[in-house]
């Protein structure tokens, strides 16, 4: 017996299995619901006191990332517009997005902490969490890869020491594909990169001096392999 509207018109179920029970069929499994993040839903907790602005006076910043953070506000209208470069200036002070640098973000922005955790845990290159002081990213996009990156992400990896204060990762792409394979190192590019350079790049990182002088984008002199010397 098919269920109708008091006016008399058939009621038409638009999920199919609601159709088919309404319709006398056996109910249908339901489709598995994907595995999400726990806390997903997990509503605002508006017992809380609202967000506050640290005061200025009670936060200690370092000068100098203090005039580097204004720097970066006077080139915006909105100085929330400042706070990637903001966040990246105290990322290199403190060798990570912590709660203490972003309060030190926080009281010069005059934006509340919340704010900028948000755009934190947004952007993969600001660290929510201790992960190397230094970095090295090597892009494994389709140029590298095809000159065999994934070899070259391989050996810096293994090149790392216990206690090595350095993020190795894999980049997705870089933008120097003419570098191809090349690697970003603490924001210097270099390449082409060959595996068997990869515990020299790590050591000359973890001893403070440049890795492979010459080589870098910018660096004088610098050309690629295939390049003829002017």
């Amino acid at each position: 017996m098919t269920p109708e509207h008091g006016n008399g018109r058939t009621l038409r179920a638009r999920d199919p299995v609601a159709a088919d029970h309404l319709a006398g069929a056996p109910e249908q499994a339901a489709t598995p619901v994907p595995s999400v993040p726990a806390g997903w839903d997990r509503s605002a907790d508006l017992t809380k006191p609202p967000a506050t602005i640290p005061d200025p006076a009670q936060v200690e910043v370092p000068e100098d990332l203090r005039r580097e953070i204004e720097e970066h506000m006077a080139k915006y209208p909105d100085r929330r517009s400042a706070a990637l470069p903001a966040l990246a200036a105290a990322q290199r002070v403190h060798g990570w997005c912590s709660p203490e640098a972003i309060a030190q973000v926080a009281a010069v922005m005059r934006v509340t902490p919340a704010y900028l955790s948000s755009v934190v845990t947004f952007y993969d290159m600001l660290n929510s969490e201790p992960v190397g002081r230094h970095y090295v990213y090597v892009c494994t996009s389709v140029s590298c890869h095809l000159r065999n990156a994934q070899a070259l992400a391989d050996a810096m990896k293994a090149a790392l020491e216990p206690g090595d204060d350095i993020n190795v990762r894999e980049f997705e792409c870089l933008g120097a594909c003419d570098m191809a394979p090349m690697c970003d190192v603490d924001g210097r590019y270099i390449g082409p990169v060959d595996p068997s350079e990869a515990p020299d790049v790590i050591a000359a990182v973890r001893e403070g001096r440049t890795p492979l002088p010459g080589r870098g984008l910018g660096d004088d002199g610098f050309h690629l392999p295939w390049e003829q010397e002017s």
